[in-house]
């Protein structure tokens, strides 16, 4: 029998939905677009960091990174992640490097449930050259990028609270992993 991608799936505890769930991983490793997805099958909301970033700036991330730099954009980061999981529980996307900053890692293990989508570097590579707006890939090769930001972020990634693949099948199997680990978690 083959089972619907969009069927409720695995039965989630109500208490899973007291907390916010943070999806953390490198970028390309599909945060955003899973998460949506995520927070419409859990019937929770949905927020981007980055976007949420973006907003309070009133500019783009690339040009937060070209005008003011990296420290910069990354203390806007962690304010707006602190603001974010003061509201109501939601599913929230972060940026890549938001995890790897201390405060705001202490702040995500503490205050939500944290996810960290792995992913191989194939994969990332050949989804982040599907968009050209990634401050961190400006003049460089992806692979190269991707490899030297794995070697040193995901032995951080890994103090998430649960890791699930995101491997270059569909989002929606990465979606269901998700709330096949959160079944668990509830049970």
């Amino acid at each position: 029998m083959t089972r619907n991608p969009k069927s409720p799936g695995p039965a989630i505890a109500p208490s899973i939905r007291e907390r916010s769930i943070v999806l953390v991983g490198l970028m390309g490793s599909g945060k955003s677009t899973v998460g949506r997805r995520l927070a419409q099958r859990l019937g929770m909301p949905f927020a981007d960091a980055d976007d949420e970033i973006e907003r309070a700036a009133g500019m783009t991330i690339s040009d937060i990174f070209a005008r003011f730099g990296e420290a910069h954009f990354r203390d806007g980061e962690r304010r707006v992640i602190a603001r974010l999981l003061t509201g109501r529980p939601h599913v929230l996307a972060t940026g890549g490097g938001a995890f790897i900053n201390d405060e705001t890692r202490a702040l995500i293990l503490k205050d939500s449930l944290c996810v960290w989508l792995d992913a191989d570097i194939p994969t990332l590579v050949e989804r982040v050259g599907r968009r050209s707006h990634r401050p961190l890939l400006k003049n460089r090769d992806p692979g190269e990028v991707l490899r030297e930001l794995a070697a040193v972020r995901n032995p951080i990634y890994a103090e998430a609270h649960l890791r699930v693949s995101s491997a270059s099948h569909p989002h929606e199997q990465t979606v269901r992993a998700i709330l096949e680990v959160l079944a668990t978690c509830s049970n």
